[in-house]
């Protein structure tokens, strides 16, 4: 006989519970509301993807994240690490799509990077996208960032604040700081370090580099400490609103010709975000940030979550209006968000707003011996056909406490109670989970709980289901 396997996780991956899965699929519920009240549609896309399809579009840090795959027939394969780039696959493929596109997507990613669970990553994760493909209005960014409010707020996550950028103000920066813009993507990605890293090693990597905790030695871009001055004076502007971010960047980029067309473009959707209700208390300018992936090429906005300031971004996006254009051969303005649905599910997890739910069942129907378990089958179905998620006890623990411990665990409502002394009477037992757990926590005495019978009632046999939704009623309106 062949041994035994060692059952073992892959690193950077994990395993779902009930009460993870149903989390998560709350976190898409509510954010799948919120795309479809904006008008979007589903798509769904393979998780693999010709690898030549994948590659070139994100950036040399991306690239080296890849999951390659070998097809059964050689083909070069790889998983596919974000909904971006297979949507630009299928726009391109498919000419006859309706312009804009508007779709949302929520599906697996998976990027070979270094996993830090505490904050939220890992390298099988799940995103929920909204895109729209074929708009060139400014609009379409507005409604980018305000989706990434309304989301926020449907799910409840506390103080948060989206942060707003451009990649054509950045490189305006470029020219302020006399740097070619053919290093543009060598810039944003050291950039983009900022909040890890900090100024000084931003700073050192502009310039000569350094070495890292490791030892390990990170080269420098090499540009001299007069451009990388010309970047810091761009770094330290702070401001208040986003009238005064905008004002800072007006001054410090008067002489540089473009400028002033890109910063009215930030003026004029601040105005409308200001009018649809949107301050600058949820939604700021930081025209620092630059994000990772080297596709973007217009507005970048990401969300932070401000009761958890060193967790880095729930959700984030930007418009990339040449993505298509590397399959389709024409320019396709495009831009989109996406929320990472297993990074917000630990946030939430650590600020305590997650539901608590294990199960599916609101009621489960205990077994006992002395009584023919068809009796007990013909409750169960009587409640699934009337519409109640009812569970059937099937376990070969027979004594009453180790079955309610059973559905304690799992968080179930209602127990359904019938022994040969209530069969004999013609009626059921319904336990009151919720006030029986209350309870216990109020009566040291157990002879005194037991005499109490907290959360239990009898009612006749024939009156179970409407018994039954009469209870849940009161239980889901806190009675």
């Amino acid at each position: 006989m062949a041994g035994t396997v060692e059952p073992r996780l892959l690193r950077g991956l994990r395993d779902y519970f009930a009460a993870d899965m149903h989390a998560r699929q709350w976190i898409i519920d509510t954010i799948r509301g919120v795309y479809e009240r904006y008008g979007y549609v589903p798509l769904g896309t393979p998780a693999l993807e010709y690898l030549d399809i994948l590659r070139g579009t994100a950036g040399e840090e991306s690239e080296k994240q890849l999951f390659e795959v070998k097809g059964p027939d050689e083909e070069r394969l790889g998983l596919r690490f974000d909904q971006t780039v297979p949507l630009a696959r299928v726009v391109a493929q498919y000419p006859d799509l309706p312009r804009p596109f508007r779709r949302y997507q929520v599906s697996p990613a998976w990027r070979c990077d270094n996993p830090y669970e505490k904050r939220g990553r890992f390298r099988e994760f799940i995103q929920f996208d909204i895109d729209a493909v074929g708009v060139e209005s400014a609009v379409a960014d507005v409604e980018m960032i305000t989706a990434m409010c309304d989301t926020m707020q449907a799910l409840n996550v506390g103080r948060f604040r989206v942060r707003v950028s451009s990649r054509r103000v950045l490189n305006l920066l470029l020219t302020y700081a006399g740097i070619a813009h053919d290093r543009a993507h060598d810039v944003f990605r050291v950039l983009d370090k900022l909040d890890k890293l900090g100024h000084e090693k931003v700073r050192l990597e502009l310039t000569i580099g350094y070495k890292d905790e490791s030892g390990s030695p990170i080269p420098g871009l090499g540009f001299s400490s007069a451009q990388v001055d010309r970047i810091d004076q761009f770094l330290a502007l702070r401001a208040a609103s986003r009238e005064e971010a905008l004002a800072q960047v007006r001054d410090l980029f008067k002489e540089v010709e473009g400028a002033a067309a890109e910063i009215e473009l930030l003026a004029r959707m601040s105005q409308q975000l200001h009018t649809l209700g949107y301050g600058d208390d949820v939604v700021a300018y930081d025209l620092t940030i630059a994000r990772g992936l080297d596709y973007y090429t217009g507005t970048v906005f990401e969300t932070l979550l401000l009761d958890l300031p060193d967790f880095g971004s729930v959700c984030g996006g930007g418009r990339y209006d040449d993505l298509v254009m590397r399959f389709l051969g024409e320019r396709v303005p495009a831009v989109g968000t996406s929320v990472g649905v297993d990074r917000l599910l630990v946030a939430l997890e650590q600020l305590g707003r997650l539901p608590s739910r294990k199960c599916t069942a609101q009621v489960l129907v205990t077994v006992f011996d002395d009584v023919p378990i068809d009796e007990y089958l013909a409750m169960a179905y009587e409640l699934r056909r009337a519409g109640v998620p009812t569970e059937f006890y099937l376990g070969t623990e027979r004594r009453f406490g180790k079955q309610v411990r059973y559905g304690d665990h799992y968080g179930v409502p209602v127990l359904v109670v019938c022994g040969a002394d209530e069969r004999a009477r013609g009626e059921v037992q319904l336990k009151d989970m919720s006030v029986g757990r209350k309870r216990t926590a109020q009566v040291a005495d157990r002879s005194q709980w037991k005499s109490e019978r907290p959360g239990q009632f009898n009612v006749p046999r024939a009156e179970l289901v409407a018994a039954i939704q009469k209870l849940l009623a009161e239980i889901a309106a806190g009675g």
